[in-house]
């Protein structure tokens, strides 16, 4: 777990982050970004200011360590913090955003994950795909619009859309059975393609499937 700062009620970036000034971003041009190829790492690392979104990070893998409330407010901290000079960010910056709440900025950020070389937003596409973007979007869709979390073994599904998306499809292969996840503004529909029988949580409602019989559930806020 990163360092817990109890006057803020945030966790550290590390062990000195939060004694560190934050970096001038009012005053940084934006043809100085990425900070790296502008600045020297010393005086970056000098500063509060973040290239890749580390504890939204740690918050995801290790979401059952973290509240809501301790998620809402690292994540209100870190994120003007956090440049996106690191195409690894916006896919976790988003799920964490539709976690805590913000989905029109979850929207901002999964728009930019989606078109990261589609639209070369970063200029060099010309080099190779960035790939980690491209599963991040996967996991942006999965983890964050349809809200899988799977700690101890328990497969939970929290749905948040935001309005301008109308509907989301995926299937999901897990411990050898396809699950087909269907999400809507309203309600969300489970079917079990292919298996026996597979026990999943829609919120914090517990539903057991059967092969080829589908079940729908109101998302609740």
């Amino acid at each position: 777990m990163p360092p817990y700062d109890a006057k803020l009620e945030i966790h550290s970036q590390d062990d000195s982050f939060l004694e560190k000034e934050v970096w001038d971003f009012e005053h940084t041009p934006k043809c100085h970004y990425p900070l790296l190829l502008h600045y020297h790492p010393l005086k970056i690392y000098r500063k509060q200011v973040i290239k890749q979104a580390d504890v939204t990070m740690a918050m995801f893998l290790l979401g059952d360590k973290f509240s809501l409330e301790q998620k809402r407010r690292n994540f209100d901290y870190y994120d003007p913090l956090t440049t996106g000079d690191s195409s690894l960010s916006v896919c976790i910056e988003g799920i964490m955003a539709l976690e805590v709440g913000y989905l029109d900025k979850a929207l901002e950020y999964a728009h930019y994950a989606v078109l990261m070389d589609l639209e070369d937003f970063s200029g060099n596409v010309k080099d190779g795909c960035h790939m980690a973007s491209m599963g991040g979007s996967w996991m942006l869709c999965v983890y964050g619009l349809a809200g899988l979390r799977d700690f101890g073994g328990y497969l939970k599904f929290h749905p948040r859309l935001p309005k301008r998306l109308k509907r989301l499809c995926f299937p999901l292969s897990i411990r050898g059975q396809v699950l087909e996840i269907k999400v809507e503004p309203e309600f969300s529909t489970y079917l079990l393609r292919e298996g026996s029988q597979f026990t999943i949580w829609h919120q914090n409602q517990e539903v057991t499937l059967s092969q080829g019989v589908p079940r729908s559930f109101r998302n609740k806020p």
